[in-house]
């Protein structure tokens, strides 16, 4: 903003912000309404923030266009993936914003970029800036950025395509849905070096309880550990109150253990002694 010659003029307080205070900072040299989208903190309690319908229409009954930040682009509903519910470009257009900026990296799940959609006759004044053909993208990045957003043509696959939002969860219920049920956990992991022998690092874990209970309850739970040693990189967890616990901090490739899985076989691990 300074670069462009501009003044930035902050509204409100830091945890209280009424659109009467947007009114009252509107000059006759005013150039634009800004919502910033908080990021990396967050403000609790006694808090207020205007909605952005009320902002947009404050910004086009004053003649000025309205621009949000929102930081991380999040272009689907987070929370379907047990996620905090993130605003979306398309909400942010849909509440009256002329310009929105958001990233292409972070929850969008593309490379490092950032992107600028809105009103066509705003985004060719942009085009038009001197920066732009310094801060363009190459080739590569556009082609990473076109991979990424065809995947969100078919957003009820994007948890198993897109590595920002993958889960191993699904995949491991399709393989063990006849043997077992499936939970997430929260665990501990052990450090276990020479320095912290018995400091522990909270971890998550994915929890497979033998559907069989009763005598053959212990049977059938070796028997389970036993198939997931079996597999081609072999699986090792511990077994606790009745289950077969996987520490997700252990999993250093998730696209080899998820594709392994096909060749999960329960009917034929041993119970051991």
């Amino acid at each position: 903003m300074a670069g462009a010659g501009c003044r930035l003029r902050e509204v409100g307080t830091t945890n209280r912000t009424h659109l009467a205070d947007f009114e009252q900072a509107i000059g006759a040299r005013s150039a634009l309404l800004m919502k910033v989208h908080a990021s990396n903190y967050t403000i609790q309690g006694f808090t207020a923030t205007v909605p952005e319908k009320e902002l947009a229409a404050l910004a086009h009954a004053r003649g000025l266009p309205f621009v949000v930040d929102l930081g991380s682009g999040a272009l689907v509903d987070l929370s379907q993936y047990g996620l905090p519910k993130e605003p979306t470009p398309q909400e942010t257009l849909a509440h009256g914003a002329d310009l929105i900026t958001f990233s292409c990296d972070k929850l969008l799940g593309g490379p490092q970029a950032g992107i600028i959609v809105g009103r066509a006759e705003l985004v060719k004044k942009i085009k038009r800036n001197h920066l732009k053909r310094a801060l363009r993208v190459d080739k590569m990045t556009l082609a990473a950025l076109e991979a990424v957003l065809k995947l969100y043509r078919q957003p009820e696959k994007l948890a198993q395509r897109l590595p920002t939002l993958r889960r191993v969860e699904p995949a491991v219920v399709q393989a063990v849905r006849n043997a077992a049920h499936v939970s997430v956990v929260p665990c501990h992991s052990q450090i276990g070096s020479g320095a912290l022998p018995v400091e522990l690092l909270p971890s998550t874990a994915l929890a497979l309880a033998p559907l069989k209970r009763g005598r053959g309850e212990g049977t059938a739970l070796k028997q389970l550990a036993a198939a997931f040693r079996a597999l081609p990189v072999p699986v090792i967890g511990t077994i606790s109150d009745g289950a077969l616990k996987f520490d997700l901090r252990c999993l250093e490739n998730e696209r080899e253990f998820v594709d392994q899985l096909a060749q999960l076989r329960l009917d034929a691990g041993r119970s051991g002694s």
